[in-house]
């Protein structure tokens, strides 16, 4: 990738050096990872146990072509055709807390990109106490309605992204537009964090 002019050296190394963990390849953490790397991040910890499905194109960061593929190394694709020179871990499996603290174990930042309560819940009890800063993301169903998205931080490690009320249920499905909203504000939250930057 060409010199990102925007950034000082000091500022390029940084995000070089750094290694992001994303938990889920979807709607969040594809177009999350994009961004990263597009902001000059080249270390990336990816886990996501999933296949790419049709009903994912409408936002997430995967083509037709790549139906049936896993998520994990459909995505690495993507990311490498932007920067061939990343250096990538994926984890194609479902994580359990021991899985998650020891994959993201070496992450000075990892992006929670899960589509359920249950699994969002889960990485959180096992990144926080180790001292992991977390981005999270909650409330992103349907369209619209852009500036209730929002950053909190919450503690000294956890930060949230979204409105916390338009979660996806019958009649307000996930929908490109906002999610990707929400996934350049968590890829922005992880640059702000790694750069010492106020969020």
């Amino acid at each position: 990738m060409g010199a990102n002019t925007s950034l000082t050296d000091r500022e390029r190394r940084i995000l070089e050096s750094a290694r992001v963990g994303i938990a889920g390849a979807g709607g969040l953490g594809s177009n999350a990872a994009m961004l990263l790397v597009r902001a000059g991040v080249k270390n990336l910890t990816i886990a996501d146990f999933d296949t790419v499905a049709a009903s994912n194109l409408n936002r997430q960061f995967f083509f037709r072509r790549q139906i049936g593929r896993l998520k994990v190394d459909a995505l690495a694709a993507n990311l490498r055709r932007i920067e061939p020179d990343l250096r990538l871990t994926l984890h194609a499996a479902r994580l359990t807390p021991d899985t998650a603290r020891a994959a993201f174990a070496g992450c000075d930042a990892v992006i929670e990109a899960f589509d359920t309560a249950e699994a969002k819940k889960m990485l959180l009890d096992a990144l926080l106490p180790a001292g992991r800063p977390v981005v999270a993301a909650a409330g992103l169903a349907g369209w619209g309605r852009s500036n209730d998205i929002r950053v909190r931080r919450i503690g000294r490690n956890l930060v949230l992204v979204g409105d916390q009320t338009r979660d996806v249920r019958d009649g307000l499905a996930p929908v490109g537009v906002r999610v990707v909203i929400a996934a350049a504000m968590q890829a922005n939250c992880v640059v702000s964090l790694l750069l010492g930057e106020e969020l």
